[in-house]
């Protein structure tokens, strides 16, 4: 059954567009705005305003990036990998955050504090996006890949 998923090429397709667009279109509002980014990485209390201003500036890059990586098929494992990766990292976030009582805004897909406010809600759909990037990492689809070699 696990086979057939990894290796069914419309699954495979469609989590590609699913992933990939989320964090393309995740990345914009952060890489126009990366002082406002900041403000709502240190509403999570987990790291300094100096280090937010960093990860602010640097991290809607490498959404952007891997969300262009996993759409495209180039570089899709290291891609899905990096994505997971930063998923779990802000999931762990989102859970410190709900046990320690926050009410903050994700700082997801818009820099309005008042809108995307962390919850459970958000940690299962981090979950949902964690599992289709492992499966796209272990993916046996080699179907509409863009091809980068020249044979």
């Amino acid at each position: 059954m696990i086979r057939r998923i990894l290796s069914n090429q419309y699954i495979i397709l469609a989590l590609r567009i699913l992933l990939g667009l989320t964090f393309v279109f995740a990345s914009i509002d952060k890489i126009s705005d990366p002082s406002t980014f900041a403000k709502a990485i240190t509403n999570y209390k987990l790291i300094s305003g100096s280090l937010s201003l960093m990860v602010a500036t640097v991290l809607p890059w490498i959404e952007l990036l891997c969300g262009l990586a996993v759409l495209s098929g180039m570089y899709l494992r290291g891609g899905a990998l990096l994505l997971c990766l930063m998923l779990s990292a802000f999931t762990l976030a989102v859970i410190t955050g709900l046990i320690r009582g926050l009410d903050i805004s994700c700082g997801c897909f818009t820099l309005d504090p008042d809108v995307n406010k962390i919850g459970w809600q958000k940690v299962f759909e981090n979950l949902g996006l964690i599992l289709a990037s492992v499966v796209l990492f272990y993916s046996e689809s080699k179907h509409f890949l863009l091809n980068v070699d020249s044979n």
